[in-house]
């Protein structure tokens, strides 16, 4: 897409730093709301793209199709409300995106029926890419799986007797995720696309 349609490359690239920059703000933003105000002195209380960007997440992202941002550093320990603070600040990016795929997708409806713009056009593909963007941010996040956001969920559910498989878990989530997105792209397992596919014909039947 870089060298064929640039483009439709440099759209499919905004809309990434977009889903990951609202992502990230609503973690920042919820744990200031919780009593933390590690994100704001770390200066993540931001809507600029700069402040949640990695680098290398980019870069492995346009080499491998999977990436990351920058975790918004946060210490648990000056939340107001405990585990009930940090099951808050860690669904927050994953709302954040939720409620922009909501926004994106009236906004690709209304263009539809008002204009006579078709899929070739730009704004109609870009609008429909920051839907795919949020939506893939979202559903992937909710996976279980450290360091994904659905992994503190579940660790703060976990009774105390699981502490040493939540111990597990947190050591090896990271090297089981890979492993996890290598054998989906490149064994054709499809774990993941079956995933996506569910929660896309689903947003589908909204739009």
């Amino acid at each position: 897409m870089l060298f064929q349609q640039p483009i439709l490359f440099l759209a499919w690239l905004l809309a990434i730093f977009y889903g990951i920059t609202v992502h990230e703000f609503a973690h920042a933003w919820a744990a200031v709301k919780q009593g933390d105000q590690t994100p704001k002195l770390s200066g993540r209380l931001t809507l600029n793209p700069l402040a949640h960007i990695d680098l290398m997440g980019i870069i492995v992202l346009l080499l491998a199709g999977f990436g990351w941002g920058k975790p918004v550093p946060v210490n648990p320990n000056n939340f107001n409300k405990g585990k009930a603070s940090d099951n808050l600040v860690s669904l927050a990016g994953i709302l954040a995106n939720l409620i922009s795929i909501a926004i994106f997708g009236v906004a690709l409806k209304s263009i539809i029926v008002l204009t006579n713009l078709g899929p070739d056009n730009l704004l109609v593909n870009f609008l429909f890419m920051l839907m795919m963007i949020n939506l893939v941010l979202a559903v992937f996040n909710i996976i279980p799986i450290p360091p994904l956001d659905g992994s503190h969920v579940l660790f703060n559910l976990l009774p105390e007797r699981f502490n040493n498989f939540k111990l597990n878990l947190a050591k090896n989530g990271p090297f089981l995720l890979i492993m996890l997105i290598l054998a989906d792209n490149f064994l054709g397992i499809g774990i993941f696309s079956r995933l996506f596919s569910f929660f896309f014909n689903l947003i589908i039947r909204f739009f």
